[in-house]
């Protein structure tokens, strides 16, 4: 099995996590998170989205997390923007890198966005323009790309569509959403192929939900086809306000145990994540999924 030596985590905790949290986490407690997740060894970081604060109400500080936070040499703070609004507001704020999202199925977009996915696409050539006036490097998120909750399955020859639309714009990257989490490990396999032949100079990223239990085999499924970027969320935080019943992500400390576990390395102190993963439980106040915090003290052995 060849498979990469070294993985980045795109820790999306902060954004996908306390999005779709009931209550409002006060500015200061999102920039501690933040913080605390950076002394773990994560260097990619999504911090916040920048929405208007009807849709999202969760996110309605973003600019001001953003000026809070420190900014130590490596890191990289992500931000998720629906539109030219928002990617003014993350530009304005100093942003790193900015996502931006379409989704794979008509229905989960007009849900997502009130919007059509063709509709979409030309808004996102409009963040295009800013971002690239600006030099801010953005990717591009597909979601919905491996089943929708309205539509069923989705086609393969509709995500490449997408993919192709969104490098054409300038994306540096494309990232897959397993958003009900719904995939399987030769579902994975196939569409990492396709997309391969279809985008072979843009790097894929892959984000899958939990919530079926299948994300740790998708994941394996994506390393053996030499995929190096993953999303993770501390604790297995998030959901879909826009996908009934799904899951949070596949919990970061579960991710990155499998990987040192292999011999992959990450970067990250694991032992330093896991109590950011108990902390974070604290700051929503409930129990979060995520395994390997529950097992004890006695899981570390020395993994790298």
């Amino acid at each position: 099995m060849s498979i990469p030596a070294r993985v980045t985590i795109n820790e999306v905790g902060p954004r996908d996590g306390l999005q779709n949290e009931d209550g409002f986490v006060e500015t200061g407690k999102k920039v501690e998170f933040i913080e605390r997740l950076a002394g773990t060894g994560l260097r990619r970081i999504e911090a916040v989205s920048f929405v208007h604060p009807k849709a999202i109400p969760q996110m309605r500080d973003a600019s001001a997390v953003m000026a809070a936070l420190p900014r130590p040499e490596g890191a990289t703070y992500l931000a998720l923007v629906p539109n030219e609004v928002g990617a003014r507001n993350a530009i304005a704020a100093n942003t790193h890198e900015i996502g931006t999202v379409v989704s794979a199925s008509e229905s989960h977009n007009r849900s997502n966005v009130q919007r059509s996915v063709a509709e979409s696409l030309n808004g996102i050539a409009g963040v295009a323009q800013l971002a690239a006036a600006a030099g801010t490097p953005w990717q591009g998120y597909i979601s919905t790309a491996f089943g929708c909750p309205y539509e069923g399955d989705v086609p393969s020859a509709k995500v490449v569509e997408i993919a192709r639309a969104l490098v054409a714009l300038g994306a540096t990257a494309i990232s897959l959403g397993d958003t009900i989490g719904a995939a399987n490990p030769r579902q994975v396999s196939t569409l990492i192929r396709i997309l391969r032949t279809a985008i072979p100079d843009t790097p894929l990223r892959l984000h899958f939900h939990d919530t079926r239990g299948t994300a740790l085999a998708n994941v394996l499924a994506a390393l053996e086809e030499g995929i190096d970027s993953f999303d993770g969320s501390v604790g297995g935080l998030g959901g879909c306000p826009y996908a009934p019943g799904a899951a949070g992500n596949v919990a970061t400390e579960d991710l990155v145990y499998m990987l040192h576990e292999m011999g992959v390395e990450t970067g990250i102190d694991l032992q330093a994540l896991v109590g950011v993963a108990r902390w974070a439980e604290q700051l929503v106040g409930r129990p979060l999924p995520g395994r390997v915090k529950q097992a004890g003290d006695s899981l570390f052995r020395g993994a790298a």
